[in-house]
Parts: C-alpha cells; sequence; structure tokens
C-alpha cells in the first residue's frame, strides 16, 4: 500500500478541520459577547450606584458573604476575569462614557482571535445596545457591520 493516497486524504482533511475549528471559535466568540451582554445589563441593574461595571472581573463569582458589586457572580470565573481567553478569542471591556454621578452608562466590549487567520478570521464588538458587529478587516468596533 502507497503512502501517496494517505498524504492526499490529509491534504484535503487537515485545512477542512482547521477552517471548521475556525468558524466554532467564531460562533463561540459571538455567543460569549451575548452571554456578557445579559451580565452587564443585569450587573448595572444590581448596582445602579455603578452602572456598567468598571472590568470584567466585576461579573464573576464572589466570594461567600462578598460584595455583589465587586464580584457579582454573573458570568463563570472563565469570563470573570480582565482579558479572558475563551474558544481562541480575547475578550477586552472599556467603559467608555460616565454620567454625572460617575456611573457607567456605555461600554465597549470586542474580542478578537488570538492568533488571526489560525484562531478565527473575524473580529466582534458590542457594547450596550446589544448589537454584536463584525470585521475581517481588523478590530471591530461601533460603525462595524451587524452580525447577521
Amino acid at each position: 500500500m502507497s503512502v501517496f493516497p494517505i498524504l492526499i486524504v490529509l491534504a484535503i482533511a487537515i485545512p477542512n478541520l482547521l477552517r471548521s475549528r475556525m468558524v466554532a471559535n467564531e460562533a463561540s466568540a459571538a455567543g460569549t459577547l451575548r452571554t456578557y451582554n445579559l451580565a452587564l445589563v443585569r450587573y448595572a441593574e444590581q448596582c445602579p450606584q455603578q452602572g456598567y461595571p468598571a472590568t470584567l472581573a466585576s461579573l464573576g463569582p464572589a466570594p461567600s458573604g462578598g460584595d455583589r458589586c465587586a464580584h457579582a457572580s454573573l458570568v463563570d470565573p472563565l469570563l470573570g476575569q480582565e482579558m479572558p481567553v475563551k474558544s481562541g478569542y480575547r475578550f477586552f471591556y472599556t467603559p467608555e462614557s460616565y454620567d454625572r454621578a460617575g456611573r457607567v452608562v456605555k461600554y465597549g466590549l470586542g474580542a478578537d482571535p488570538v492568533t488571526p487567520n489560525v484562531t478565527g478570521t473575524r473580529h466582534f464588538f458590542t457594547d450596550q445596545s446589544g448589537v454584536i458587529r463584525v470585521s475581517v478587516q481588523g478590530g471591530a468596533d461601533v460603525d462595524s457591520q451587524p452580525l447577521p
């Protein structure tokens, strides 16, 4: 039996496998942004004196008896970190606007592939509107196309 047919099959299968993995990573990133949006809205309702949190870590698990606004227990420990990485994507959160009382009233949340063209090709962005936006040209922002 020749090695040549096996190499042909591998040459076809490996790129398809990598492409499938990137699509799965991108779907996971969009789903994670939806999870964050829900958690951020719940946080603002739970902690009206602060509005949205200062960091993603504030959404993470609370130690027993801890301050519910310092650690709101709205996301799992992986997502309740400063700059979490999940399914090949790194997530970035920025409070963008404050009201006169110092509450965060607008935020930006992005997701970029850890290794572009390997873990994903699309970049994602969302804000307090809840609309997830996407770009293939680099970091997504408020002007990027909405995710279909």
